[in-house]
Formats: structure tokens, sequence, C-alpha cells
């Protein structure tokens, strides 16, 4: 199994388990992961040189860039881990699809979560009669 397919086969596994379980505590997967997930790969900031690239990209944004007539799209964290995320078209893709099922799986959760806490607010007050 490549090494991509294996973090979409994780990724989907967290987004079921996640979405799927009103008592487990609610975490949402970061940007961050969603891009690994897809196969971004994340470049430190660890020279002076790349600290100030880094501050010129709009922050925690994936944006595109043309470097050498390739299309990459590029996701920088100047604060939290101060890295860069890089990623091809077809990555971008497959990022695309990861966002839209935590997107799905996000919601799924919030509704079971909602459905749970009106259960557990009138079940506090016991039956009503006519209710």
């Amino acid at each position: 199994m490549s090494s991509q397919r294996g973090r979409m086969v994780v990724l989907v596994a967290m987004l079921v388990a996640i979405g799927g379980c009103a008592t487990v505590e609610q975490r949402t997967l970061g940007t961050e992961e969603v891009l690994s997930a897809a196969g971004f790969q994340m470049k430190l900031a660890d020279t002076p040189e790349r600290l100030t690239s880094l501050d010129t990209l709009p922050p925690r944004t994936l944006v595109p860039q043309t470097r050498d007539g390739e299309v990459y799209y590029v996701y920088a964290d100047p604060k939290a881990c101060r890295c860069l995320y890089v990623g091809t078209e077809a990555q971008y893709q497959q990022y695309q699809r990861l966002a839209l099922q935590k997107e799905l799986a996000d919601k799924q959760l919030r509704a079971a979560q909602d459905n749970w806490n009106a259960a557990a607010t009138w079940g506090a007050w016991g039956g009503w009669p006519g209710f």
C-alpha cells in the first residue's frame, strides 16, 4: 500500500470514528492534518531566508504558486509550526476530497451531539404528560 493511500485510509477511518459516535470528545482534524493526509510535504522554515520567505505568503491560506513551469499549492503556517506545506495538483485534488469528507463528518458529529444533548436535557425532566 502506498504511503499516500495509507494516510487516506487512516484519515477516513478517523473521520468515520469521530462522526459515528456522539459520546466521544469532539476533536476536529485541522487543515494541516488533512494536507498531510493528502500527501502535502511539510517544509520547516529552519533558516533565516526561509523564515523571511514564509512571512511573504498569506498565513494559513492554500494558494497556487508556479515554480519551474509547474503549479504547486502552498500553505504557510508562520505561527504554529513555522513551516510550509507544498503539494502538487493531484495532492490538491486529494485535499479537496478529504476536506469535503471532513466537513460532512463534522456536520454528522454536530448533529449527533445536538440530538444527544437534547435527549439528555429532556431526560432530566422525565416524561411530561401530553409530550
